[in-house]
Formats: C-alpha cells, structure tokens, sequence
C-alpha cells in the first residue's frame, strides 16, 4: 500500500492478525519485509504494519535535504492512530527511540535490535572511537573517493549478514551501492545527536518499557551503545541472541520473535507466559 502525503509516498504492508496493534521499522538499505520472519512468528498475537524507510521499498526516493531520521520519524508517527508496539532495527530502532520522544502517546512499547545510537557509545566510552573508526575504515574510503561499491563492501562487512559483498546478485550490489548516501544522511542523528535525544536528556523521560535486543557476534560498540541507553531508559530490559549478529531479525526471526514474545507477556508455543520483568531505574 501507499499513501501521499504533504511531503513523500510512503509504502507500507501489514501482517499479521493478533490483537494488538504494532508498528515495525526496518534498518538502513533493507525494506518492510525484513519484518515478515519475526512478523509470522507473532502472528496470532500482533497486527504489524511495517513501511519503507525513505529511499527504500516502494516509498518515494530521499530528496537529500532535511534531516532523514526525522523525516523517517514523521513517516512512523503518520501511520499510527494510537497507541502500539514498536519494533526497530539499526536506523529503525533510533527512529523508534525518537518516535518514544517525540510522541509518545503513540507508543505502548519499545522493542529494539541494535539501535545503532554511536553518539550514545562515544560519550560514554570515548576510548571505543578509535576502534570504530578503524572497522569502518573501508566504508569511509569508499565514501570519500565517490566510489559506492567500496563503500558498500566495507559497511556491509561490518554490518551485514555474514553472507559477503561477492555473494550478492549483481543487481543487489548494484541497489546497496546506490543507497549509500542514506547511510551519510543518517550519520548526523546517529554520530551527531541531531535529533537531540542524548544532550536533552529525553531518554530519561521515555515512560514507555523497553527491550533492548543484540547479537552474541554483533560489533562490540553495540554492547556499549545497548549499555549507555539502558543506563538512561527508565524501564528497560535487555537481551542477546545467541548465534547472532547485527541482522538477528532477518536471519535469526524466531528468536527475535521469542524475546519480543517474553517481553510483551505473550503466550509462547508451550502456553505459558515468558518472564518479561524490567529492570527499573
């Protein structure tokens, strides 16, 4: 589906038929059926409405002015009516945190992978920069000479799948490369604080619970970023998938679906509710 708006198209789909209602927001260079495993797994417990980030899926192209998690966060917040739980991955899940922020009537919950907040990590452990600059490395040559493909390969061996640049179709290389000035328009929200999330102190004020979810074989600064906003958040829980990385939703879908599930205090396959206590703060 697709709807206009004042500013782009957005495309959408929803899956799903549960009672409550949920909102899911993939990460940068993917589209709204990342969420279809995790989706089919909750299937008799959520409704999910999932949509297109700007210049992904079938949503109109990014125009390259703006702020693009902002842009993203207005996008979430059109497609809801009240109030729903919320899933996010990488960008997704920051544009989740900024939806929590900025309204949070509209938010019942969050459930996060991977929130990929660097200005969160690089406050609290500065000493982390150096490594993270170092892995991105390679993304960020490519970037600076204008050529997309290196910049692709070097930002998907840290961030992808495991699957490698030269096992992916040509016309996926093709798509990914193109998409890597969406990668530089987030960089001000996600490295900068654009959004002004962290030097506000708004997380603190996030009333909604939350779950924070990461990969066993994920970057090390995610643990940080994970540590530095569950120290913030209010009513947080955190979460590892064991076996996973940075794309655990795509590739590791039942158990995402299961710590989602234990979180919400939905009944699993065996019929009993998981233990989905927080830690308060």
């Amino acid at each position: 589906m697709a709807a206009i708006d004042d500013q782009a198209a957005t495309s959408w789909q929803v899956m799903g038929r549960g009672p409550r209602k949920a909102l899911a927001i993939h990460c940068s260079l993917a589209h709204s059926g990342a969420w279809a495993g995790v989706a089919r797994a909750l299937d008799a417990h959520l409704t999910v409405t999932a949509f297109d980030l700007p210049g992904h899926g079938g949503s109109a192209p990014w125009a390259g002015t703006g702020e693009i998690q902002a842009a993203s966060t207005a996008m979430a917040a059109a497609l809801l009516d009240g109030p729903a739980d919320i899933l996010g991955h990488s960008f997704g899940a920051t544009v989740a945190l900024r939806l929590a922020v900025e309204h949070p009537r509209l938010v019942r919950s969050l459930c996060l992978h991977e929130p990929v907040f660097f200005a969160v990590a690089l406050a609290d452990r500065p000493e982390m920069r150096a490594a993270h600059v170092a892995e991105m490395a390679d993304y960020r040559a490519g970037i600076a000479a204008g050529d997309m493909a290196r910049a692709a390969r070097g930002f998907l061996k840290v961030w992808g799948d495991g699957e490698g640049w030269e096992a992916l179709p040509e016309a996926t290389r093709a798509r990914i490369a193109a998409q890597m000035p969406l990668i530089e328009a987030a960089a001000p929200a996600l490295y900068e604080d654009a959004g002004g999330m962290l030097a506000s102190g708004a997380l603190g004020r996030i009333g909604a619970p939350v779950l924070l979810m990461q990969g066993a074989r994920s970057p090390a600064i995610i643990d940080a970023i994970n540590a530095g906003l569950a120290a913030r958040l209010p009513l947080c829980r955190r979460a590892t998938i064991a076996g996973a990385g940075h794309m655990a939703p795509i590739t590791r879908p039942q158990a995402v679906a299961a710590e989602i599930a234990g979180f919400l205090g939905l009944r699993t396959g065996s019929g009993t509710p998981r233990d989905h206590s927080l830690e308060r703060r």
